[in-house]
């Protein structure tokens, strides 16, 4: 059995997309002071993105709805649902559509779950005859497979979905789009673009500017967000496009997730290595 490197990468793109700009801690406290100055100087815009992304940060894991589009795969959506956690690190349980994932070949249900943590994706898949998921009902795949070490790395430590908003301060970009009713809520509506030029002049510290510009040089040299905002300074839809995809993130509600973990490791097929294979003669074509 051989798995398309593509139906691997489609199921990953949401969350790798939507935490690829995210910041550390260091980043959290100048974006803090960022805010302040933006209150002092009357730029309500940036103080309120600001205080979405601390929000969200703080409340650590969320219900989740998300659906990713990539133009490489013709447009068709992959939709997500479950739950997305960031308190302790990224990690995810989500059910995605199998079809739209290109899952079909090793899962006949029309969802296919898929779990992060730990580093690594498990699919729930159907056992197979032969080959490293014979008699398996999980795939396992490491992050780094898909993503690269330094995407691997960034998401490790910065699983924050909104963090990547905390670079919207140093664009020119960012407007204020009015009010909407998203979900059934009240949300004022944000939009911005940041390239390398709005990071390069930003306040941003040395560090948080090299680790910008390689997340949106990653992201096809600029990221376009909306981001939809409540009464409660929380984030009701965040939608990020980049890199040739567009990932839609809706927060049905937050806090009081399970804790998620790894299915039994006797029940698990490392596809690791073949998938890392693809993606590097994928990259070398």
């Amino acid at each position: 059995m051989k798995l398309n490197y593509t139906a691997a990468w489609v199921g990953l793109t949401a969350v790798a997309l939507v935490t690829a700009t995210a910041c550390g801690s260091d980043g959290a406290k100048s974006a803090a002071e960022t805010a302040d100055r933006a209150v002092d100087k009357g730029n309500t815009v940036v103080a309120a993105l600001t205080r979405a992304s601390d929000r969200t940060e703080e409340l650590g894991s969320a219900e989740v709805r998300t659906t990713t589009t990539l133009d490489a795969a013709g447009g068709e959506p992959v939709s997500m649902d479950g739950t997305y956690s960031w308190g302790d690190g990224a990690a995810m349980d989500v059910e995605m559509d199998t079809a739209a994932a290109q899952m079909s070949a090793v899962q006949d249900d029309p969802t296919t779950r898929v779990v992060m943590v730990d580093g690594a994706y498990f699919y729930d898949v159907d056992p197979q005859p032969s080959g490293p998921l014979a008699g398996k009902e999980w795939m396992r795949v490491d992050v780094a497979a898909v993503t690269g070490e330094a995407g691997a790395d960034n998401m490790a430590a910065n699983a924050d979905p909104t963090a990547a908003l905390r670079y919207m301060t140093a664009s020119t970009e960012v407007k204020d789009l009015g009010e909407e009713t998203v979900l059934g809520k009240k949300a004022t509506h944000y939009r911005g673009s940041v390239g390398a030029e709005h990071v390069e002049k930003s306040k941003l510290t040395g560090a948080e500017k090299k680790a910008a510009i390689a997340a949106l040089e990653a992201s096809g040299g600029k990221l376009t967000c909306d981001i939809w905002v409540d009464g409660k300074d929380l984030p009701v839809r965040i939608s990020q496009s980049g890199a040739g995809m567009t990932v839609r993130m809706d927060f049905v509600k937050f806090g009081a997730t399970e804790k998620i973990t790894a299915p039994p490791a006797a029940q698990t097929g490392d596809l690791t290595e073949q998938v890392r294979e693809q993606r590097d003669a994928a990259i070398g074509q």
